[in-house]
């Protein structure tokens, strides 16, 4: 059983984040309200962010103080099987998400006097996961509230099933395995413990490096292709025609 006062009294805040908001959203906090049944709620929790829409919870923060505590055995379970159940919450998560937009997102854009939800959006949305959603259903784990979602996004914007659920997979592991792993090896370094959300956010920042290369690089492409465009359309001269004699006449 999951001892409240030893935890307590060995894990400070784990970041300025969590002063900010109520205990629900302090990593501590809601692991220690779990009691005996921590390991139930952290997996709930994992669910409830990433499926229904509800992007107000610790996040990042769960999985590292977790894997922290399970380090400590400060709870009384195996890591693999946190990281399993972690792994199947944030993957199904991120599935029922998927259905939410697939299936009730479009009602919302079938208004087209709507100056929110156009249908605009949707077409701009499917052809940007077309061509970077893979990478993006990834990148999206480690940022708080764009995890919960971009799959709702995937399912409105109608990106391949297939692709969603392979990138989902790899998402899921990386975010709700490795997050936990890196609590449990590295919970006790103080600096890490307390940024654990920069240092996160940090290492999406340089992923998504290449990813902002390659739209420059597009947008410069486009650019040129439409200036080119134009010159060749101004500087086109336009062929003579000449009247039939009998319509002359």
């Amino acid at each position: 059983m999951l001892d409240l006062t030893a935890l307590a009294a060995s894990l400070p805040a784990t970041g300025p984040l969590h002063a900010l908001g109520p205990d629900w959203m302090n990593a501590e906090s809601l692991i220690s309200s779990f009691g005996a049944y921590a390991l139930v709620g952290i997996v709930i929790v994992v669910f409830i962010e990433t499926g229904l829409l509800f992007p107000f919870l610790p996040g990042d923060s769960l999985l590292f103080t977790a894997g922290l505590l399970v380090a400590q055995d400060e709870l009384d379970f195996p890591l693999w099987l946190l990281c399993l159940l972690i792994f199947l919450a944030a993957f199904l998560g991120d599935q029922v998400a998927y259905v939410i937009g697939r299936t009730v997102g479009p009602r919302l854009f079938d208004r087209p006097n709507s100056r929110i939800f156009k249908q605009q959006y949707i077409d701009q949305t499917n052809a940007y996961f077309e061509k970077y959603g893979g990478r993006t259903i990834i990148i999206a784990r480690f940022v708080p509230f764009v995890r919960t979602f971009a799959p709702v996004t995937a399912g409105v914007g109608k990106m391949h099933y297939r692709h969603f659920v392979s990138f989902n997979v790899i998402g899921a592991l990386l975010w709700g395995v490795g997050v936990t792993v890196l609590g449990y090896f590295l919970g006790n370094v103080v600096f890490v413990k307390d940024n654990i959300e920069i240092i996160l956010i940090g290492i999406v920042g340089l992923s998504v490096v290449p990813v902002a290369f390659e739209l420059l690089r597009a947008r410069r492409s486009g650019g040129s292709a439409a200036e080119s465009g134009s010159t060749d359309a101004g500087t086109g001269t336009q062929t003579p025609t000449t009247e039939p004699k009998d319509a002359a006449r």
